[in-house]
């Protein structure tokens, strides 16, 4: 069983940057990170697949980063120019498979989650 490890969260003002980490206790095809704030469902952010292929959503494209290390067990996502609307708690997602996509069901192994809170 693969276990996840996410942190780097915190609270920061808009305009302000994060690096978030995920530690995984195996290597995977696929690892992504998702948000969700009270209330809501779990958000696809963005994911890296093992041949490199990267996906975001609309809102954070152009300012925030997925990437892993070579050993495809640590991942980070940098995050620029945080907004308000940011805000959540941020997990990162593990998958043997690979040509996932950004949908909560289509990932296996999960993390605890990470808290990130951006103010106006």
């Amino acid at each position: 069983e693969v276990q996840l490890v996410e942190s780097g969260g915190g609270s920061v003002q808009a305009g302000g940057s994060l690096r978030l980490s995920c530690e995984a206790t195996a290597p995977a095809n696929s690892m992504a990170w998702f948000r969700q704030t009270p209330g809501h469902q779990r958000e696809g952010v963005a994911l890296i697949e093992r041949d490199g292929r990267t996906l975001y959503i609309d809102s954070v494209e152009g300012r925030f980063t997925i990437s892993q290390l070579n050993d495809k067990q640590t991942l980070y996502l940098e995050m620029n120019n945080l907004r308000p609307s940011d805000t959540g708690m941020y997990y990162c997602a593990a998958d043997w498979r690979s040509s996932r996509i950004l949908r909560e069901t289509d990932w296996f192994y999960w993390g605890r989650g990470t808290q990130v809170t951006v103010s106006s």
